[in-house]
């Protein structure tokens, strides 16, 4: 059971998302999308949203500096295991609750609004099941533990999931490790292979063009602004 857990479920996982990516892409493109109901209801939407996204943001941040920036680096740039413990707990506690909280009004929004209710699937509400477990339990495990610097995870399950990379999995690493993280792990696993088969494929398609695109420009309705204009700087400049 160790080595599968910890060996073999990995891969599994990761195999899952790939082929499923693959998969959603060459036969399902129309269904690539967040499936938004916006148009059923806006106000709520426009609040929670926001607080999912930026606080599931900062817990990926959070676990990928976790797992694959090792302690020798951190000592190295003169932060101390205590101080990083300090940042881990709070900072991760805050984009917790924010993560939470976003789910919690998602969830709230999608009971109590009829429309936005019928058009909830159950794939839907089984993705909010695991994505929501594996933050509570990744909180629990976190905050079960918070004497001196907590528990070491960055001796063990860190390590652990940098091997995986190797494609030599230090399964050892993870025999004593507590069992609220084992299950953590375990979850985020599962949730990893469920990504293309729910509505949470849309993250692989996030429009980072937005970034670095042209502003749209809006012209007015008012008639008595209606007509030629004057070059302005940037893009809308034409030139001589």
């Amino acid at each position: 059971m160790n080595v599968f857990l910890w060996g073999v479920l990995p891969y599994a996982a990761f195999a899952l998302l790939i082929a499923g990516l693959v998969w959603r892409h060459r036969y399902d493109r129309f269904g690539w999308t967040t499936r938004s109901s916006q148009v059923y209801e806006s106000r709520l939407l426009n609040i929670a949203s926001p607080v999912f996204h930026y606080g599931i943001l900062f817990v990926l941040v959070g676990h990928l500096i976790g797992l694959f920036v090792p302690a020798s680096w951190t000592g190295a740039v003169g932060v101390s295991e205590h101080a990083y413990h300090l940042f881990s707990l709070y900072g991760g506690t805050l984009a917790g609750v924010l993560t939470v909280a976003g789910i919690g009004m998602l969830v709230y929004r999608r009971r109590t609004k009829a429309p936005v209710f019928r058009a909830t699937t159950a794939n839907d509400k089984f993705m909010y099941v695991f994505l929501l477990g594996a933050i509570v339990l990744g909180m629990i495990a976190k905050l079960s533990d918070t004497s001196g610097d907590g528990y070491d995870y960055r001796s063990t399950i860190a390590p652990w999931s940098r091997s995986l990379f190797t494609l030599n999995p230090k399964v050892e690493l993870m025999e004593g490790v507590p069992v609220l993280y084992h299950v953590h792990a375990v979850i985020g696993m599962i949730l990893i292979a469920l990504v293309p088969y729910t509505r949470l494929v849309h993250m692989f398609s996030a429009p980072l063009q937005y970034l670095t695109r042209p502003y749209v420009v809006y012209r007015s309705r008012d008639p008595r602004q209606l007509g030629p204009r004057p070059d302005r700087r940037g893009w809308e400049h034409t030139g001589s």
